[in-house]
């Protein structure tokens, strides 16, 4: 019996995406299927970094293409292809940067720079180009979480180069300034200090550009989501009353703005003693969840308030490049995954393809 398209489209839908529930046939992630005798070939292109991935996706695929008779050898080639995708409308893409994450919270102390550089390492982790913009202007804490010391070079006396540490990317008005010293800067200078470190830095083909927002609703995050082009944002916020409180404003801010929320984090959803294995919802139980819930949210997931975190991150080795196989950091790689497939979900940009129109006064 001659082998069918049919009959091998069929049995590889039977395979689903594990990230996104859905299979490779309907969604046109599954091309070029070549029959040739008994031997099958075929493409997979994901739209999100998925190395840890790959394999087992094949395995499965290759699985699936046998259970049809007569399938002989089968070549299943998967391949990642990250693209730029929409942001706010009149915004410019920015050079160099696909899609930019903001990651954000109502108020300071929730663990958003944690969170920030550990996502950003995941997503590296997984195969991405990524990137951290450190937009805290009065309290820029990645270079010590990255564990960078130094200044960017400037090659051509207009923009900067960035630092590097682990594979991301970092640029931060902590590079510039002294650890010590203050930034005692009124709003408009904050603002103009944040545009020119985003687009005065050469990034190099980033799939991903993390932006961590300083905390709250006021000049610079307006600043920013109004003239950044954002693809999404991811809002952290605690079980804590307070904390939802204010990480409900953040996210009225982004959909004012026209931001579309990526999803909630939960942070310090729970403590376990270590001497006695004993768990206490030190800030209230499932606040981010109920939350996430009641605004139509996707909740990416919960991380735990565990010493091994803040050690970490204090010593510029954040738990996903010290403890790349620890549970912890399974967490942070599947907050991470979540939050590519869904910038992968959203429409495509498509304003890199138009010619940019200048009107001259030379005729």
């Amino acid at each position: 019996m001659a082998l069918t398209e049919s009959a091998l489209l069929a049995a590889l839908q039977t395979v689903i995406d594990p990230n996104t529930g859905k299979d490779f046939v309907s969604t046109r992630q599954l091309r070029n299927l070549k029959i040739d005798g008994d031997d099958v070939a075929f493409d997979v292109e994901l739209g999100y970094p998925a190395k840890s991935q790959l394999d087992p996706l094949r395995k499965a695929l290759i699985a699936a293409a046998r259970t049809v008779p007569g399938v002989g050898n089968v070549s299943a080639n998967l391949s990642v292809k990250i693209t730029a995708h929409q942001v706010q409308r009149g915004v410019q893409l920015l050079a160099g940067v696909k899609n930019i994450i903001a990651v954000a919270s109502g108020k300071g102390g929730v663990g958003k720079s944690t969170t920030t550089v550990n996502l950003a390492l995941a997503l590296a982790a997984e195969g991405a180009k990524v990137g951290i913009l450190d937009a805290d202007i009065y309290g820029p804490s990645q270079p010590m979480m990255m564990g960078i010391d130094g200044r960017p070079e400037s090659l051509d006396g207009k923009s900067m180069e960035p630092l590097s540490n682990y594979g991301v990317e970092v640029n931060s008005i902590g590079f510039l300034v002294d650890q010590d010293e203050a930034m005692i800067w009124r709003g408009p200078m904050a603002t103009q200090a944040l545009e020119q470190l985003l687009r005065q830095t050469n990034w190099h083909d980033l799939d991903y550009l993390i932006v961590d927002m300083p905390p709250g609703t006021g000049d610079i995050q307006l600043t920013l989501s109004q003239r950044v082009p954002i693809t999404g944002a991811v809002i952290v916020t605690t079980p804590q009353d307070i904390a939802l409180l204010d990480a409900k404003k953040g996210l009225k801010m982004f959909e004012k703005v026209g931001v579309p929320i990526l999803g909630l984090v939960e942070n310090m959803a729970v403590y376990c003693c270590p001497q006695c294995g004993h768990t206490e919802h030190i800030f209230g139980a499932d606040g981010g969840k109920r939350m996430a819930e009641q605004y139509g949210m996707d909740f990416l997931g919960a991380l735990p308030l565990n010493l091994s975190i803040r050690q970490q991150a204090d010593a510029g080795r954040p738990t996903v490049v010290a403890e790349p196989d620890s549970e912890i950091a399974a967490l942070y790689k599947a907050v991470a995954r979540q939050v590519a497939v869904k910038v992968a979900q959203r429409a495509k940009d498509f304003s890199s393809k138009f010619p940019t129109i200048t009107v001259s006064k030379n005729t």
